[in-house]
Parts: C-alpha cells; sequence; structure tokens
C-alpha cells in the first residue's frame, strides 16, 4: 500500500524537475508538492492529462539519491480520491491594521526579504506582503556558518532551524529607497518595514524614515535573540517598560501603523503585550525564534558556540501557546472598545499552520523558514488550501474565522474528566509491527495485548485508559477512535 504523503516526502523538491520536464501534458512536481503541503485532494489536476507512457517517462526521469519517486502509483492514487473544484472564484482577502490585504501570507522579516530583487519576485509569485528584513543604524557583522538544523536521517527536510543571523547588512539609505520602490511598483501589496534601535532616537529616525518611504506599517523589532549589541533585540521585549516606552515614542513620530514584534524568551507574554497596547500599538507580530543550542559541529564558528534562535515546524506549538495567551486576554484582545491585532509566526508550511493562527485569532501570518528550505512557490499552495478549505465549508470570507477556536480552549479544571475514548484498531490496515505494543508496554499503561504468531494487537480494555499513546506511534494510521463513553464506575 502506497502511503502518498511519506511518499511526498521523499521527493527532492527539485529546482528544474526532469520528472516535470520527461511529461509533455502535465506537472508531477507540481502534484507532488501539492500531497507535500496538505493538497492532495486536488493534486490530480497537474497529472489528469498525464498519458501512461508519460507517467512512465516523468517516473524514469526522477535523479532521487535512493528510489525513485512512484510517480504512476501516486496517480493512481490521486484520480481515485481527486476533487474537483474552481478555487479562483474565492477571496482570501483580508483587512489587517486597516491595511487591505489581498491574502493573509507575508514574508517574515529575515533573510528570506533582504533585497528588491527577492521582494518583487515573492510578490509576482502571490505573496501578499512582506515584513521585511530589520534596518538599524549599527554596523552588521555576520558570522560564518550562520546557520544549523535538526533534521531526520539526516535528510535535507527539517523539523527545527537554528540561526545566528542578525538585522539586515545594507546601508540604511539602501534599504529604504528598497521598501520605496517596492511600494511604488507593487502598490497593492502591503510593505511593512521592520526596525530596531537601540536608543529613542534611532527608533524615531527609523520609523519616520520608512513612513517617509511610503511603508504601510512599521514592525519594532523587541524579539531578535542573538543581538551582539546590548539593550537590543529580545532584550528590550523582556523588559515591559522599555516595550512601553519605545512603542509610545515611535507611536508619537508616525502615522503609519505600528507593530511591536515580541520575544518568546519570557515566561509571560501578556505583560509586554499589555504594556506594547497601553503606548498605543496597533497590532503584535508573535513570535520570533526561540533561544536555544546545538552541539553539532555545524554549530560552530571558528570552533566556538553560542546561544541563537530556532524557529521550524517544532516551535509552532509553543508559539501557538502566547498568541493564544494574548487572544484570551479580554483587556488585550477583548470586545471593550479597541483591540489589538495580532500576526502569526512560528512553524507555518502549510495552509493548516496557517489557518490554525488564523482561528486563534490572527489576522495574517509570516513565514520564513519554509521559505528557506522550500522557496517561494509555496505560496501556490498555501493559497489554494486555503480557498478550497473556505469553498469546502462554505465560508465567504477570511474574518469569520478570525478568532473561531478560541471558546474551545479551557483551563484544565474545566476540562471533561469523567468520559473516555477508547482507541480502535483497523485490521485491514495494520501490519502488525507492534509499535504500539512496545510503547504501551514501556511508556503507557499495559494496555495491548500482542500476539507474537499472527503479529496482532489486541486492546485490554479492562486497562485501557484513552490516552491514545498507541495511536500517536502506529506508522500507518491503523489506530482509530471510538465513540465517547461514561467512564466505569
Amino acid at each position: 500500500m502506497l502511503h502518498i504523503q511519506e511518499e511526498a516526502m521523499r521527493c527532492l523538491m527539485c529546482a528544474n524537475a526532469q520528472c516535470t520536464n520527461a511529461c509533455k501534458n502535465g506537472d508531477p512536481a507540481r502534484a507532488i508538492r501539492a500531497i507535500r503541503f496538505g493538497n492532495e485532494k486536488l493534486a490530480w489536476r497537474w497529472l489528469a492529462k498525464c498519458s501512461a507512457d508519460e507517467l512512465e517517462a516523468a517516473e524514469k526521469a526522477c535523479v532521487h539519491y535512493d528510489n525513485c519517486i512512484r510517480i504512476k502509483e501516486l496517480a493512481n492514487y490521486l484520480s481515485e480520491s481527486y476533487l474537483d473544484s474552481d478555487e479562483s472564484k474565492v477571496s482570501l482577502a483580508i483587512d489587517f491594521c486597516g491595511i487591505h490585504c489581498e491574502n493573509p501570507f507575508f514574508l517574515a522579516s529575515s533573510a528570506v526579504c533582504t533585497n528588491y530583487e527577492m521582494v518583487a519576485r515573492a510578490f509576482d509569485m502571490g505573496w501578499g506582503g512582506v515584513f521585511y528584513k530589520t534596518i538599524c543604524v549599527q554596523d552588521i557583522n555576520e558570522v560564518s556558518p550562520r546557520f544549523d538544523a535538526l533534521q531526520q536521517c539526516g535528510k535535507s527536510d527539517f523539523y527545527a532551524f537554528r540561526n545566528m543571523e542578525q538585522l539586515s547588512e545594507n546601508p540604511n539609505d539602501v534599504d529604504f529607497d528598497i521598501l520605496h520602490r517596492l511600494k511604488q511598483d507593487y502598490p497593492t501589496k502591503v510593505v511593512v518595514a521592520s526596525i530596531m534601535g537601540q536608543k529613542e532616537e534611532e527608533w524615531i529616525e527609523l520609523a519616520k524614515r520608512a513612513e517617509e518611504a511610503g511603508c504601510d506599517a512599521v514592525e519594532l523589532n523587541f524579539s531578535c535573540p542573538q543581538m551582539r549589541f546590548a539593550g537590543m533585540g529580545s532584550d528590550v521585549g523582556q523588559n515591559a517598560e522599555l516595550v512601553f516606552f519605545f512603542t509610545a515614542c515611535v507611536k508619537r513620530s508616525v502615522s503609519i501603523p505600528v507593530i511591536p514584534k515580541l520575544t518568546p524568551n519570557i515566561t509571560h507574554m501578556n505583560q509586554p503585550a499589555m504594556a506594547a497596547y497601553m503606548a498605543g500599538a496597533n497590532a503584535i507580530s508573535a513570535i520570533n525564534t526561540i533561544k536555544s543550542v546545538t552541539m553539532g559541529k555545524n554549530a560552530e564558528v571558528s570552533g566556538r558556540k553560542t546561544v541563537s534562535g530556532l524557529s521550524g515546524r517544532a516551535v509552532k506549538p509553543i508559539a501557538q501557546r502566547f498568541v493564544l495567551g494574548m487572544a484570551k486576554n479580554p483587556l488585550l484582545c477583548g470586545d471593550h472598545g479597541k483591540s489589538i491585532e495580532l500576526s502569526g509566526i512560528g512553524g507555518i508550511e502549510t495552509w493548516r499552520d496557517a489557518l490554525e493562527y488564523i482561528q486563534l485569532g490572527c489576522r495574517n501570518v509570516q513565514i520564513c523558514t519554509a521559505v528557506m528550505q522550500y522557496g517561494y512557490r509555496i505560496i501556490d499552495d498555501l493559497i489554494l488550501g486555503l480557498q478550497h478549505y473556505l469553498m469546502d465549508r462554505g465560508v465567504t470570507s477570511i474574518d469569520s474565522l478570525v478568532g473561531e477556536e478560541l471558546s474551545n480552549f479551557v483551563t484544565p479544571i474545566d476540562l471533561d474528566r469523567n468520559t473516555i475514548v477508547y482507541p480502535t484498531i483497523n485490521r485491514d490496515k495494520c501490519v502488525g509491527c507492534g509499535r504500539c505494543y512496545t510503547s504501551c508496554q514501556d511508556g503507557g499503561h499495559q494496555a495491548i495485548a500482542f500476539d507474537v504468531e499472527t503479529h496482532q494487537p489486541r486492546i485490554i480494555g479492562t486497562k485501557c485508559v484513552g490516552c491514545h499513546l498507541c495511536r500517536l506511534v502506529c506508522p500507518i494510521n491503523a489506530i482509530g477512535v471510538t465513540k465517547r463513553t461514561i467512564k466505569k464506575g
């Protein structure tokens, strides 16, 4: 049985895919990318016109270092599960800080947006806006190497990414000219200048120059975790008084929206968030990278190591915890008259990741690490997936999705502790590997028996507590759930 997600994950995501070059009437690489980024039910549209000979040629052309991607089997599966739809009729437009955005997908302030050509190419491909790489007045001198990653089995797909990069290395005049040209050439796109100062005069000067360049808003970087200068970046974000002071001085100096970007390297983000709100901030960006270390040789600079920022899929639950905390704060985002808006950042790769942030109260999302891995092209599936989701639900506007999951989050004392959901094994899917048995024996409640002759696991109902560890470790999703029932006794 072909597991299409695993097969898509094996794809090398080639820049000039030979499989597609060998196929005149389709685009196998695009179909695989659709699977990889959450649009498997729509992927057949890029293979529907391919002949059997073309699919054979595409598979033979695959340059995978191990076994070629099984394109013919993928095609068979996709043709059976394909959903036909026209997503072009669905708009992803949304307003953020009073600024009209054609979609909620923005480049995050980082290495993915450091010059005019990069951002222009991203805009041409469909990105809705950019938080341009942070501008400061200090001289930025970067280290080499500056990146490290945590990977599965040494492959190029990594689940966590660590960087020691700081801010823009361009002269200020160059960066503000770039921002000016971007807004002139792409008037429908949203251009946000990210800035960082060390003292009040610097914050004010940079903010004024951003406004003069025609930027739609200014983001205040209170969060970079690896600045070599004291009193900058996360040093500010960890101090609510400094957040208030610098936000207020910028707010007094410009008329465009002001958006502090807060650090996760703090216990309670609500404290600096409230300070930003009291100072007049229009929105908050969260989160920046998490302070971390990696121990491999790849993390060394001339034999020495340092603490720096972690991003990627691994940080998404942490980022969402901070976003949730702010969105649930009635003083910050309540219905008391004026609410601060949220821009979500952290571990976003697919449209489903983005949707989660929107459902937690964000009106746009910023993406960096996924672009560094896979390129601007991921915007195709971000847009396609979210459009199809709106169509499927019969929703006409993203606005109706903003914060819709907040009411489902309660404190631990409010959770239902009187019912249970038992797991159930799908015998048609189960391959008899015994992973569920091993995990339940050594990390659960010894509630699974395993027949060594038939290689079949069996759930022991009298011992099962419904923790669902077995379901999570099953490599082929052969364990499902039953209906919720009242606990016995």
